[in-house]
């Protein structure tokens, strides 16, 4: 069909149409785009109730992928210290996350043989919520974190924390201090650096010569296959495939021995490094995603381009259920207040007309408003009082664990919706 019949076509961004520099990696000039998602303010800048009529700060939230090392990627337009110097995520309100980083810390302190002569250094440890565990079994702990107010909770809670970012300056200081880890943790930190070549140096720093690293990140290929296109936001700066991150392991000098698929942020990888000449042995499980992810076109650029038609089904999807619901006279809620729902609904241009509300479990974020949108956060019990027909779960990733929390709604009728990766009415 023709320009003039209608016809609905996508728009490319390319090198000739605007500046994308360089990879943040390899330094090759980006000029793919994988996912644009117009203006969107920083997805965790929760807005006090207080400046509801106060401006804004929007930023392109437009996602590129590097021709040569297929980093997918967004541009930095905010600094490190303007978005992680306070922090609205704690991870301790996740039962199910907290189950899981129990389990993480009793195979590993079992695997690794780690006793008080250890050490286990996390990075990016938040509220201390996985280096509790260690500490039950008597394991040395660290952690390194730089937002200040979430460092504060750890610190109360026992847990010896750096309150500053992690890179080479830091590590260096580490080793002179002849602090080096036995065990070195990141959970969903590695797509949050900007500089990743200097993050990751200095993880290859602090590493014990046998010492192992762990690194938990979401898997690129679940995102894409799955539509995750809501987990993109400016706090994350990279997304990885298996090939891409060993690529930039290795330009450090350290090497992947062995890998654990994960359902946890929608589908995520958990790897597992040493330094490259550490003895140990590379498992089979690293081959078979690396040929899987080969097999699947992750090292081609047509894997990339296709990904955009399902992103704007699902806008389209979302927008259709909400407007349908108001026209009907049902009353929407939302449940959770994660960036990745910022993203899904500054993307979607919902504004409270067509989802009133959410609430979630942090007291932080109760009172306040989502960015962008100004959709009130409050507290989870208000579900109960007003009967909503339907609640859209935002943190969909752990959609098992709010239906069991909520399950009062099914008693007046109400049903819940998931939006990713494709709109679902759950009973």
């Amino acid at each position: 069909m023709g320009r003039g019949q209608g016809a609905v076509e996508d728009v490319a961004v390319t090198a000739a149409d605007a500046p994308l520099g360089r990879c943040r990696f390899c330094a090759t000039a980006l000029r793919e785009s994988f996912c644009d998602l117009g203006l969107s303010p920083l997805s965790n800048a929760y807005v006090p109730a207080a400046e509801l009529l106060k401006a804004e700060l929007f930023h392109p939230l437009h996602a590129f992928v590097c021709h040569e090392c297929f980093l997918v990627q967004l541009h930095a337009f905010e600094t490190p210290d303007d978005i992680f110097g306070e922090y609205a995520y704690f991870s301790s309100f996740s039962d199910s996350w907290l189950a899981h980083c129990r389990r993480f810390a009793e195979q590993m302190t079992a695997a690794l043989s780690l006793g008080p002569a250890s050490r286990v250094v996390e990075v990016a440890s938040n509220d201390g919520y996985l280096l509790k565990f260690f500490k039950e079994r008597a394991v040395g702990v660290l952690g390194i974190e730089p937002a200040r107010n979430v460092a504060a909770t750890a610190v109360a809670a026992g847990i010896p924390t750096v309150i500053e970012f992690f890179g080479t300056k830091l590590a260096r200081q580490m080793v002179e201090r002849g602090e080096r880890a036995d065990l070195l943790v990141g959970n969903n930190v590695l797509a949050h650096v900007p500089d990743l070549n200097d993050f990751v140096a200095g993880l290859a720093l602090v590493l014990a010569p046998e010492g192992v690293l762990s690194m938990e990140f979401p898997h690129l290929q679940r995102l894409v296959e799955g539509n995750q296109f809501d987990t993109i936001y400016h706090e994350h700066f990279s997304y990885f495939s298996l090939l891409t991150v060993e690529r930039v392991f290795a330009a450090h000098g350290l090497r992947l021995f062995d890998i654990e698929e994960l359902p946890t942020h929608g589908g995520s990888l958990r790897v597992l490094a040493c330094r490259r000449e550490a003895t140990r042995a590379e498992t089979g499980r690293v081959a078979a995603l690396r040929a899987r992810e080969q097999a699947a076109g992750y090292g081609r650029l047509a894997t990339y381009r296709g990904f955009s038609a399902g992103v704007i089904e699902a806008r389209c999807a979302l927008l259709e259920f909400l407007i349908d619901a108001r026209r009907a006279g049902k009353q929407v809620a939302g449940y959770g207040a994660p960036a990745k729902g910022n993203t899904l609904l500054n993307y979607c241009g919902v504004r409270p007309d067509l989802l009133p509300y959410t609430v979630d479990r942090n007291p932080y974020k109760q009172g306040r408003l989502l960015p962008g949108t100004r959709i009130p956060i409050r507290a989870p019990e208000e579900i109960a009082r007003t009967k909503p027909g339907f609640v859209v779960i935002l943190p969909w990733n752990i959609k098992d664990e709010v239906m069991a929390q909520m399950g009062h709604v099914r008693g007046w009728g109400g049903r819940f919706v998931v939006p990713i990766p494709k709109l679902e009415l759950l009973a």
